[in-house]
């Protein structure tokens, strides 16, 4: 099978480009514009695969993705701009990439008819106080960033429904692990400890996300493109919430750091107190479940960052 990987320079693309070129004969072509989030360096060990080919391009780039579609099996769509603060700095990259980048594929993918895996978030849910959102949650985004990605779903959604199109949409929670870029909370946390730097923390620590180890979500989009059912979609959770502080605190105490290494810093403008997701249809339908529990999982990430922090 010849895969189209965009945004295959980000974090938690480039991580499915490594699970599949370990563990399937695939071919994989990976498209990403080296934008904010990119790095080549996270590909390194397998940049000379005969099985790997890179191409410079956007999402949005009419021409290319015709040319990269028509000569693939499959699209697996990780583009996007995704960090919250930026986007409420300047909506407009998110509106580019997050809505008519995915118009764009999606064109491509009617006109071929491949195979489409659209990678989404559970921000598009918003806030829950309680309870955990189901795949037929309603949607409550609060960013420019999670509006653009919920305005993609119901994009994609429109072509299954009046083209037919081959469609499945997955929405993960928080991804942690090796190769995250710097401006994210884990990695962060690990690199300013290490040089025994204050770590800022929105909301006094209190937000609450579902961490699960990127490993583990990198699986359960294969099971997705292997078997998902098309026009569905697919929440990917661990069921493993905790608040920010928590997880600052105990980077703290797994990298021998004092305990008050961290300082409060003024919230963000619709801060999500909440993001919870019940992933019960993958676990029942597809046979997927989360392997790495926080505690190993965190080691493995700290362990990567002190390794690679050059």
């Amino acid at each position: 099978m010849k895969l189209l990987v965009t945004g295959g320079l980000g974090f938690i693309g480039s991580n499915f480009i490594l699970h599949v070129l370990k563990n399937f004969n695939h071919q994989v072509v990976n498209v990403d514009d080296e934008l904010t989030g990119s790095n080549h360096k996270n590909l390194t060990e397998i940049q000379n695969s005969k099985n790997y080919e890179f191409v410079k391009g956007n999402i949005t780039d009419s021409k290319l993705m015709d040319t990269l579609i028509k000569d693939c099996d499959a699209v697996i769509n990780f583009a996007a701009e995704s960090h919250v603060d930026r986007s409420i700095d300047n909506a407009k990259p998110f509106i580019d990439s997050n809505i008519y980048g995915v118009f764009t594929i999606l064109e491509k993918i009617k006109l071929y008819q491949k195979r489409l895996v659209h990678i989404s978030t559970d921000e598009v849910f918003g806030s829950l106080e309680v309870g955990s959102a189901s795949e037929m949650f309603r949607f409550n985004p609060s960013s420019p960033y999670s509006a653009s990605k919920a305005s993609a779903e119901l994009l994609v959604n429109s072509y299954v429904v009046t083209y037919g199109i081959d469609a499945v949409i997955t929405r993960c929670t928080n991804n942690y692990g090796p190769h995250q870029f710097f401006e994210k909370l884990i990695p962060k946390t690990i690199m300013l400890a290490h040089y025994n730097k204050k770590i800022p923390i929105q909301n006094q620590g209190k937000g609450i996300r579902d961490w699960i180890f990127v490993d583990d979500h990198c699986k359960a989009i294969m099971r997705v493109l292997e078997d998902g059912k098309s026009g569905e979609s697919y929440n990917i959770s661990s069921a493993n919430e905790i608040d920010a502080l928590t997880v600052v605190k105990k980077i703290l105490k797994i990298m021998n750091k004092p305990e008050d290494l961290y300082e409060y810093v003024q919230d963000r403008p619709g801060h999500d107190y909440r993001y919870s997701m019940d992933s019960s249809k993958i676990r029942t339908q597809l046979g997927w479940l989360p392997t790495i529990d926080f505690e190993s999982g965190i080691r493995q990430t700290i362990d990567w960052y002190l390794h690679n922090k050059n």
